[in-house]
């Protein structure tokens, strides 16, 4: 598996757009992941969590960071009765 086939469906751009650039691609993935970073940074900040931390997790794991940021506690809070 080449670098950008990996990049591609880690992203999931390439399920967008199976014949998309490269460049586009990688440009596009750090788009999105920086946008995912500052997302998480403000939501672990309204909800008292490490504003560091989540913004790493965010530029890491994209949208997976973000939905597990936003449904977690959601989650937990339905565990904790």
């Amino acid at each position: 598996m080449s670098f950008e086939v990996f990049l591609g469906y880690y992203t999931g751009l390439r399920l967008l757009d199976d014949h998309i650039a490269f460049q586009t691609l990688v440009y596009t993935a750090v788009l999105v992941h920086l946008s995912d970073g500052i997302i998480c940074r403000v939501f672990a900040g309204r909800d008292g969590y490490s504003r560091n931390l989540w913004t790493l997790y965010g530029l890491v794991f994209g949208l997976w960071a973000v939905i597990g940021l936003v449904f977690f506690p959601m989650l937990w809070g339905r565990f904790k009765k």
